[in-house]
């Protein structure tokens, strides 16, 4: 008999929708829970039997909602999305549980995966040993707001998780099950009653403290464990590495609080209150961990010993008179007391629970690493070893990897910012350098003659530009943060828009005039990090690493960097520029030719992936991305943007969070050490991939920027008006106050057509690549080598299996009715009338040539998903839709204003990746 397995999912989903069901009739009476219902009954026969009369019946029944009636139906419908996503998550826990029960073969993108995979491919262990010694891989949050939910809405979610996650791990009587249900009901009740859009915009230290709660609830407990694991695995296959500790080579980093390129609301003083509040809550975990731990070592020196150091460390420790024969319990009364004074030190505040004033602060994280490793050893070598794996392993391994910081947090800002700050204070302290004036070549030159000497340019008694004033208060304050958390806390300095070797010398200059370059020993304190993001730039990113590496002076800092270079390519504004194919082939080619680059140099290359969440801005799934590098691109250290939704969708959830942190390292172990040199693609497959992308790129550019009106159907047929409305992020819209294609930011270009479920970035240009591909090389030709390419190159393969995702998601026909929202009927008709072509030309080259009867065939999981939540996706977009229309013929009620934004929060839970 074969088991169903989506049986659990379903019955999640159907008991979390009648709970919700419930929950309307309650609040809104039998009548609005009616409506709901026989809505959600049209769309259920619609996508599930695709039933046209049912189409029929859920458009007239929509188009038909009385003002009131439409908001209550988008929150409906809003929630319905939020809590299938939910028991979507609890089903892949629950999945993961089940093949571990059973003993199932370790699933790809697990660690235990990854290690038979390099033992089976003939490597050792001194091999691992190695690649751990050596690896880098840090997901980084990021600041980008397409994150619309709010935290508190994101708490009840968490609620809900919690409680169903109840459910599956034990056997409930009829009192507690019915207990569970209640409590469900309430939290459910909860969700229901919870403002759902923010009646203000996000400020910076917003955003700073909603990144923090993933620290709070994900990160600081699930990187310990996931830690902990990856050592048990490695020392279950060889009982040698039993009492290995890794180094801690796994971080996940920040750009909230760091990020300028764009944001005015990133100031120096702002950095300052992020990394305080960083602080405070390592400070405020460590200071419970230890508390905690304190009550759980209450070894006696009548049954055990200790070594002399931990002996030391009790001696500072504050005995009571039931305690003075428990060392490890006084040993941590004395840490507990020197991290209060560290706490007071750092942040000038007292914290909870706070140990003896007279405590000495530690003067870094290192202190207090080297006071938890005394009690480590003195329990190993007094017969405690099974204490000192517990909850004394998770804390040193936190201390290990979060420091006093907590988070590395990047400091992002644009080349033409440092450009003017560099030209400002060079003419004031040398007048008539003329820098703007200057070639690339003059410009070098000046720049190289400033790094060589120690003398700052920048005077205090001179009053600077408001932007220059900024911007050296910001190295400053980036100064006295290393002083004060050590520079792990503030190890990048990222250079947007990078063109020329120039941008990143400017940058030099401005860290040398704040100390953090030191000319005279030849010493750099943090990292110079190039964005390469146009088509154009990436394509001349490795002549511009070549000249860079050519120059003596920067060579000798970058020794102090151990000659390791990061360089960061940009997939969203590269996607924006050139389209889907052409951004992604252009990416993969840069990385071949950096890889030649440093090699010849003898450069370690560090690669940061700007991936948004949706697959027009480079995402997709993390696991293929990685192996889908070319040779030699992930040599054993990676960083990676985590943008928007995608960072709830990932690890709000801990357990499903540690599970894609843990994925990140199974992809770079098995990308560094059994595809890292994987040969070159055939040429054949890379002639082809070129003439791909010229023929994508021309259709893409012909579409986005050289079509007469383009601007005005995107702006009147998309929600990026309300959505510029939004109070999502601290961030504008546009660069520029314009309307522009070119100074609209990626992110809300992406989430735009995502919305109106066309996700044209994730695909235009496809189809007449294709078609023009077939028609020089012959049909059956052509056609074969096509697959050929998809079945043998992971570049290719991956390419077409985040376009399948998007093709999936999109639905030319709800988009039809977002298109007639476009006044110029002539405007309309042109340019829908190539997307509709465009999609149907899009979809049939990539079933044919992934041999696939359907979108998704070859991703079952994926398809479910999608059945489950497109039911009550569409309602959202209809009642979008009309809403949209009512709204810009002049009916500006409150209320719909808030229901197009309530309808957006909707869809983006529903589609999860769109931003």
């Amino acid at each position: 008999m074969t088991t169903d397995k989506d049986l659990p999912l379903r019955e999640d989903i159907r008991l979390l929708g009648r709970l919700l069901g419930d929950t309307v009739r309650d609040q809104l009476g039998a009548a609005s829970f009616e409506l709901v219902e026989r809505i959600r009954q049209h769309s259920v026969r619609f996508r599930r039997d695709d039933d046209a009369s049912a189409r029929r019946e859920l458009e007239a029944t929509l188009d038909a909602l009385a003002r009131d009636q439409t908001n209550a139906v988008a929150r409906a419908f809003s929630f319905f999305s939020i809590l299938s996503n939910i028991a979507e998550d609890q089903h892949h826990i629950r999945r993961s549980r089940a093949h571990l029960l059973a003993g199932s073969p370790p699933k790809a993108g697990s660690l235990a995966h990854a290690v038979e995979a390099a033992f089976a491919a003939g490597l050792q262990a001194a091999d691992l040993a190695a690649f751990f010694d050596d690896a880098l891989i840090s997901p980084v949050l990021t600041a980008h707001p397409t994150e619309v939910h709010r935290k508190s809405i994101l708490n009840c979610q968490t609620a809900i998780a919690q409680l169903l996650d109840q459910r599956d791990r034990m056997a409930l009587t009829p009192e507690e099950a019915a207990a569970n249900e209640e409590a469900l009901r309430r939290a459910v009740l909860t969700l229901w009653q919870t403002r759902m859009l923010r009646t203000t915009k996000l400020s910076v230290i917003d955003e700073v403290n909603n990144g923090l709660s993933y620290f709070e609830s994900t990160f600081l407990r699930e990187l310990p464990h996931l830690y902990a694991g990856i050592e048990d695995s490695l020392a279950a296959h060889d009982g040698a590495w039993a009492a290995l500790e890794l180094p801690s080579f796994l971080a996940v980093g920040s750009w909230i609080g760091g990020d300028r390129d764009g944001n005015p609301f990133v100031t120096a003083e702002v950095l300052k209150q992020a990394l305080a509040h960083q602080a405070a809550l390592a400070l405020e975990f460590y200071l419970a961990e230890v508390r905690t731990l304190a009550s759980q070592l209450t070894l006696s020196l009548m049954h055990v010993s200790a070594s002399d150091a931990l002996l030391s460390l009790a001696a500072a420790g504050e005995a009571t008179p039931h305690s003075g024969d428990e060392p490890y319990r006084l040993a941590l009364s004395g840490i507990h007391g020197r991290l209060a004074a560290t706490y007071r030190a750092l942040l000038g505040r007292e914290p909870v629970g706070a140990g003896r004033a007279a405590s000495q602060a530690y003067g870094c994280a290192q202190e207090l690493a080297d006071d938890l490793e005394g009690i480590h050893r003195s329990l190993l070598t007094n017969g405690s070893a099974a204490l000192a794996r517990g909850q004394l392993r998770r804390l040193r391994r936190a201390v290990a990897t979060f420091g006093f910081h907590l988070a590395p947090i990047d400091l992002r800002q644009n080349s033409e910012v440092f450009e003017r700050v560099v030209a400002e204070i060079l003419e004031v302290a040398r007048p008539g350098t003329g820098y703007a004036a200057l070639d690339e070549e003059g410009r070098i030159a000046l720049l190289l003659e400033e790094l060589a000497t120690a003398r700052p340019l920048a005077s205090p008694f001179v009053h600077y530009s408001e932007e220059t004033t900024g911007e050296l208060a910001i190295f400053r304050a980036a100064r006295a943060a290393h002083l004060r958390y050590g520079v792990a806390a503030l190890p990048n300095f990222i250079i947007s828009k990078t063109d020329g070797v120039s941008d990143m010398l400017e940058l030099a200059v401005l860290l040398k005039e704040a100390g953090i370059l030191r000319p005279l020993e030849g010493a750099l304190d943090a990292n110079v990090v190039p964005l390469f993001e146009t088509i154009g730039d990436l394509q001349a990113a490795p002549a511009t690493m070549e000249r860079l590496f050519s120059l003596a002076p920067y060579t000798r800092l970058l020794a102090s960097r151990g000659r390791t270079q990061e360089v960061m390519l940009g997939y969203s504004d590269s996607n924006k520029d050139g389209g889907f194919l052409t951004s992604g082939w252009e990416l993969y080619k840069a990385e071949i030719e950096l890889v030649k680059v440093f090699r010849e140099h003898g450069v370690k290359l560090r690669l940061f992936h700007g991936r948004g969440g949706s697959v027009g801005r480079g995402g997709g799934p993390s696991y293929q991305a990685i192996l889908a590098q070319p040779g030699g691109a992930v040599q054993g250290q990676i960083r990676l943007t985590e943008q928007g939704e995608v960072i709830a969708a990932k690890y709000a959830n801990p357990e499903v969070g540690r599970r894609n942190l843990e994925v990140l390292v199974a992809a770079t172990l098995e990308a560094t050490l059994i595809s890292g040199d994987a040969p070159a693609p055939r040429g054949e497959f890379i002639e082809a991939m070129q003439g791909l992308s010229d023929a994508a790129f021309r259709a893409y550019r012909a579409l986005v920027y050289e079509t007469q009106g383009f601007e005005k159907y995107f702006w009147e047929s998309t929600v990026i008006s309300e959505i510029a409305e939004l109070n999502i992020g601290s961030r504008p819209a546009s660069r520029k106050k314009s309307q522009a294609i070119e100074d609209l930011r990626a992110i809300p270009w992406v989430f735009s057509w995502a919305q109106c479920r066309l996700m044209l970035p994730g695909w235009y240009g496809f189809g007449a690549a294709v078609e023009a591909f077939l028609a020089e090389r012959g049909e059956a030709e052509g056609m074969a080598l096509l697959q050929a390419m998809h079945r043998q190159w992971p570049f290719f393969a991956t390419q077409l299996s985040n376009m399948d995702m998007v093709l999936a998601k999109s639905d030319i026909a709800i988009a039809s009715r977002y298109a007639a929202l476009v006044k110029d009927e002539r405007l309309r008709e042109a340019i829908f009338g190539r997307i509709r072509a465009e999609h149907a030309s899009s979809v049939a080259a990539l079933l044919k040539i992934t041999e696939q009867a359907e979108l998704l065939d070859a991703n079952p999981l994926l398809k479910r998903s999608i059945r489950n939540r497109f039911p009550y996706l569409d309602p959202l977009n209809h009642v979008q839709v009309e809403m949209l229309h009512r709204y810009r013929e002049g009916h500006q009620d409150e209320r719909i204003r808030q229901g197009i934004h309530i309808s957006i929060n909707g869809i983006a839970a529903g589609l999860r990746n769109s931003g």
